[in-house]
């Protein structure tokens, strides 16, 4: 999909710059709601969705859309026409068509964005999720994930404690640290030193 198409095509622009592609690492930001059951991580999700007040959901899709016109519409009303921002022109395009296309409110568009800014949203059971990371993984649409909690510390403790195994069980997850600075984590290249350029003299 869209995941591996940006993937191939920010790899395929590293030759020309003499690199490498695995001189390169596409980590993408992932907000995984992990349940025991595929129900527990639905319940998880819909309560962190009511958190969200219609003040804050129209005030974080007016950033996304790049537009206030929103701010004071009807949040149970259709996206209206918006005039076309003069800021992320793909992004707003994107919502609107996705609004459009599924039929969805203003609430129904900032529930999708709210949780995790726009980034890709996984709920399920440690195996739902781990399939998910692994499908996009595998299929070159990443190099590894930004994990993006939805809840401090639990959220992140679930993660660890759930999915970290499964990770690991599949063979997809390190089960120690491969050095001692993220460069060495990731498995990239340090870059050879440069030559600091001559000063002209005065």
């Amino acid at each position: 999909g869209d995941a591996v198409a940006f993937y191939a095509d920010v790899k395929g622009r590293l030759a020309k710059f003499g690199r490498r592609p695995d001189d390169l690492k596409i980590l993408p930001g992932v907000f995984p709601v992990v349940g025991e059951t595929e129900s527990e991580a639905k319940e998880k999700f819909d309560y962190l969705q009511s958190l969200i007040s219609p003040e804050v959901g129209l005030d974080l899709l007016a950033t996304f859309l790049g537009t206030t016109e929103i701010l004071n519409a009807d949040p149970n009303g259709p996206v209206p026409a918006l005039k076309e921002t003069e800021g992320g022109k793909s992004r707003q395009a994107l919502l609107v068509d996705l609004a459009r296309r599924e039929g969805l409110s203003l609430r129904d568009l900032y529930l999708r964005i709210a949780g995790a800014r726009g980034h890709w949203q996984v709920v399920g059971t440690p195996s739902q999720i781990a399939d998910q990371l692994e499908e996009r993984f595998e299929n070159y649409g990443a190099d590894g994930f930004n994990i993006m909690a939805p809840t401090l510390p639990t959220g992140l403790e679930d993660f660890i404690r759930l999915v970290v195994p499964e990770l690991r069980r599949r063979g997809l997850f390190r089960e120690e640290y491969e050095g001692r600075t993220l460069r060495d984590h990731l498995g990239l290249r340090r870059p050879q030193r440069r030559k600091p350029a001559a000063v002209a003299a005065e």
